[in-house]
Formats: C-alpha cells, sequence, structure tokens
C-alpha cells in the first residue's frame, strides 16, 4: 500500500503546482507503471476532495511546519484513508510510515507514526479545531470560490459546496438509436448490474466500476454521460433535416446526443484539432458517423476561419468555463483554479456568443451551456448579452418538478435525491427571423 500511497501524494502535489489531475496521474504511472493504479486514482481523487479539511489537519498535527510538500501530501493521503476508506486503520499508518523513507527521508517516519497515532487519539477534537478556524477547512475549497457561491446563491451555498465534496455517480446514457433505456436496464439485470434510471436516457450504475467491462459497450449501446449534461439535446430541439453545429465540442458527448435525437446534418466543431479524434472515436463507437457528420476544428468565436456560409437551424455553445459545477468528478479543479480566472472565462464566453450569433439562422435557436455554479458565467453573462442583441429573445426551459435548480442552473445533487445531477446551467436563445 504505500506505492499506492506515494504516487498518489506525487500526483497531488503535482496538482497544487498547476498540473491537472489526469496529467499528474500519467505522469506518476510513467514513472512507476502498472502497481495499483485504481488504488492511487482513488486515493489522489479523494484527498484533492477534501484537500483544505486535510491540509487543515496536517498541519494542525505537526508541530512544526513541515518543509517537504510530498510528505505534507502524503500525511494528507494517509488521513483521508483513515476517514472515508475501508482500509484498517494499522495498515494505513504502517504503510504510510514506511512510504514517509521514499517521499522524504527515514527520519520522517517516527513524525508521520506520531501524527497519524494522534489523530487516530483526538480525532473528533481535532476535526472541530480546524472546521471552527477556518472556512477552507471546513467545507474544503478556496475561500475565494467559497464566497462566491455564497454570494450567488444565497439560499442553496453549503448545499452545493457539500454536493460537490461528494463522491460521483456513474451516469450513463442509452444511445437509443441502438437500444431502448429498459432493455437496456434489463440486459444489465441479466449480468447482476444494478442500475437507477434517470431522466429520459439515463441511468445510474448503483456500484461503479469501468465501464469498457460493462455489457453493451463495444456495441454503441450507452455513452458516459451526467444526468444534468443529458438535457443539452433535448433543450435544443433539433428535428429531422436541421443543420445544426456544437460549437465546443470535444470529447462529443453532447454531439453524439444530438444525432441520438434526430437525423440532422450536424457539425462538430473545436477550437483544439488534438481532440477532435477523441470525437471521432465516440461517433464511430455508437453507430453515429456518416456522411451527415462533419468533425472540424475552428474557434467558435472567429467563425469566417470554418464557416461555410450557410446558416445553422440550431446551435449547441458548450462554452468553457470554470467547471465550478463538476468538481466532484474534478476535483483537482477547485485548487488550480484562480479568481482572476472567473473573469477570463466571463470574457471568452462573450466572445464565443458574439461570433456564433451571426452565424445562427432567423428563428433559429442557441443553447447555452455552462458546466458552471458562478453567475458572471452563466444568468449574468446572458443577461449582458440579450441586452446587447433585441432581437435575440430568451425561450421558458422546463424541467421536471424533482430537478433542484434555479432558473435555468441546475444546483449539483446530493447522492441521496432521485436525480443526481452535476451544476450546468442553461439559456435557450431564438433568433428574431429577419
Amino acid at each position: 500500500m504505500e506505492h499506492e500511497q506515494r504516487l498518489a501524494a506525487l500526483a497531488v502535489v503535482r496538482v497544487l503546482d498547476g498540473a491537472t489531475l489526469p496529467v499528474a496521474l500519467a505522469a506518476v504511472d510513467d514513472a512507476a507503471p502498472t502497481r495499483g493504479h485504481t488504488l492511487v486514482q482513488e486515493l489522489a481523487y479523494g484527498t484533492l476532495r477534501m484537500w483544505g479539511r486535510l491540509a487543515a489537519l496536517v498541519q494542525a498535527l505537526a508541530s512544526k511546519p513541515i518543509s517537504e510538500p510530498t510528505l505534507s501530501a502524503l500525511v494528507a493521503v494517509a488521513l483521508y484513508q483513515l476517514d472515508y476508506t475501508r482500509a484498517p486503520a494499522f495498515a494505513v499508518v504502517d504503510r504510510a510510515v514506511e512510504a514517509a523513507a521514499l517521499v522524504a527521508r527515514p527520519q520522517a517516519k517516527a513524525l508521520v507514526n506520531a501524527m497519524l497515532r494522534r489523530y487516530l487519539r483526538e480525532r473528533e477534537a481535532l476535526n472541530a479545531q480546524v472546521s471552527a478556524a477556518s472556512p477552507v477547512a471546513r467545507w474544503s475549497y478556496p475561500r475565494w470560490w467559497i464566497g462566491r457561491v455564497e454570494a450567488d446563491h444565497p439560499g442553496h451555498w453549503q448545499a452545493i459546496l457539500a454536493a460537490g465534496n461528494a463522491r460521483p455517480p456513474l451516469t450513463l446514457r442509452a444511445n437509443r438509436r441502438v437500444i431502448a433505456r429498459d432493455a437496456l436496464r434489463d440486459r444489465f439485470r441479466v449480468e447482476a448490474i444494478d442500475t437507477a434510471p434517470v431522466g429520459e436516457d439515463g441511468l445510474v450504475v448503483v456500484e461503479p466500476r469501468p465501464v469498457t467491462t460493462l455489457p453493451g459497450y463495444e456495441d454503441g449501446a450507452f455513452s458516459v454521460q451526467d444526468a444534468g449534461a443529458q438535457f443539452a439535446a433535448p433543450l435544443l430541439g433539433a428535428t429531422d433535416g436541421m443543420r445544426v453545429l456544437d460549437a465546443c465540442a470535444a470529447p462529443g458527448g453532447k454531439a453524439t446526443h444530438i444525432a441520438e435525437c434526430a437525423d440532422v446534418e450536424l457539425t462538430a466543431l473545436d477550437r483544439d484539432a488534438a481532440r477532435l479524434p477523441r470525437i471521432a472515436e465516440n461517433f464511430d463507437r455508437l453507430r453515429l458517423a456518416g456522411p451527415r457528420i462533419h468533425i472540424a476544428q475552428g474557434d467558435a468565436a472567429a467563425a469566417g476561419d470554418w464557416w461555410d456560409g450557410v446558416a445553422f437551424d440550431r446551435i449547441l455553445a458548450d462554452v468553457p468555463c470554470t467547471a465550478s459545477g463538476i468538481v466532484r468528478r474534478h476535483p483537482d479543479g477547485k485548487w488550480i483554479r484562480r479568481k482572476s480566472d472567473l473573469a477570463a472565462f466571463a470574457e471568452q464566453q462573450q466572445r464565443i456568443l458574439a461570433g456564433l450569433w451571426p452565424v445562427l439562422a432567423g428563428g433559429g435557436k442557441l443553447l447555452y451551456v455552462t458546466c458552471s455554479v458562478f453567475a458572471a458565467e452563466n444568468e449574468l453573462q446572458i443577461k449582458d448579452f440579450l441586452k446587447a442583441h433585441p432581437e435575440a429573445l430568451r425561450e421558458s426551459i422546463s424541467f421536471p418538478t424533482d430537478i433542484p435548480r434555479e432558473g435555468g442552473q441546475l444546483l449539483p445533487s446530493a447522492n441521496a435525491t432521485g436525480h443526481n445531477q452535476d451544476g450546468f446551467f442553461y439559456a435557450l436563445l431564438s433568433k428574431t427571423a429577419a
């Protein structure tokens, strides 16, 4: 276990230095491949999800500041195991003590042993102490993030933060062109895989497992997609024969859903050419590729570089954002993002909206989407756009009554809720016909 603890600590330190967690995990895998990949991933994700509290506990347990970042991260990984996994406490402590000599120095073994054993003796008091001392430790988010969520959602901010610290569900979207949702559920049941329906096409796998091992994966029977994201294609309302643009398409989850829902001429556009093969792979696996599907590289904010001059009936603008609504899936985002990033993303979103609006046909509709809970990227962005474009009308959006939301803002859900979703924002804009 000390091998996995050590690699998880190394990955956490890389994230705190600015790397995304997938990049950090790939780097430690390259350095020490094959062994314990699943456990390393679990420990790194979990430690970052609760980093604010764990880091405060490390500081409280140390008699003086620890100079080696990897050693601090190792103790945090062990604390995560003690509180959030079923690993026996004696094994966690013993293995972390051995790992300390590998990440720091032999003398660090005594320090780590003393810190972890003290935590086991004083766990309740120490947690109360750090939670009372700092909101960062209480909520495990940066202070600016907590303040932003509280200001934007005064009635729900605590629930939003708590939901972002939960383990995300494994949610699938049945490919209706291959198999109906209920038939897919029956297929899983034959293999003793328990699922729960969510939305029109969704299934939550009760006990998550690698998706490639699920029956139907190779046949294109389903995609992995959060329940909140599964609203995009139905809200866009594309019908057979329409010309449709997914302007920020990678990795292709929403684009493939559009193609599953209607026989359209679809352009899946993305600025990053390196991500286009992933879009193509998803269309191929889902049996959706064909002459009416076009995958192209281009900047949605600069249509003159890629647009052929024929207007689109529908545009999906799933714009780049802080991803503040999906931190339960990407906990590294909490610690990589900076307060200044919010303004930078808002400016980019404004440019994309302005660039896409001219390529929308009169009478057409544009669906603006983010996976953010910050108003500057969502409601305020749409209000500013409507002021600048009198020919744009905001359409009413209907969601099922059990969906936690504030207008077009879907609120991240706790795991106990029936519609377990991430925090997405939707605004449907129609363009007055010329």
